[in-house]
């Protein structure tokens, strides 16, 4: 997804102004760039993913920066991100792969310096299928005892 913006050569009074890219941007940038990554189920811990299923089914839109905060200073962005994996994943494995994918991804988009990415590992979804072969294995073990 490239975007090549063509900026005339303006005089400076022409081409005044400031741009401000705001900790929203900053996030939703962020987000996109973990959501992308294979065994990253969502963003955010349960609770709060479950009032945002709620929302969307009344026609709220989903928070698209849902479990992301960033702290946007004038050149330098922390981040700070709560995904909950897909089960079958190795955790450290995994967030060593989104922190690189969220550090390119924004500093390559908003040209700030990203001084950290931290990640917190806030849950684990196992999949029905997944779950239900588990009790079963449980209980064909405990039967045998």
């Amino acid at each position: 997804m490239d975007h090549e913006l063509t900026v005339r050569n303006l005089p400076a009074t022409e081409a005044s102004g400031t741009t401000r890219i705001t900790d929203l941007a900053v996030a939703k940038v962020a987000a996109a760039a973990a959501r992308a990554i294979p065994g990253v189920h969502s963003m955010g811990l349960g609770t709060s993913r479950a009032l945002g299923a709620l929302r969307g089914a009344v026609g709220s839109a989903q928070e698209p920066a849902h479990g992301v905060s960033v702290q946007v200073g004038t050149r330098q962005v922390a981040i700070d991100l709560v995904i909950t994996a897909t089960y079958g994943y190795r955790l450290h494995d995994l967030a060593a792969a989104v922190r690189e994918a969220v550090f390119n991804a924004v500093q390559e988009l908003t040209d700030f310096e990203v001084i950290e990415v931290n990640i917190e590992i806030g849950d684990v979804h196992i999949p029905v299928s997944v779950a239900g072969s588990e009790k079963r294995r449980d209980a064909t073990v405990e039967g045998q005892a």
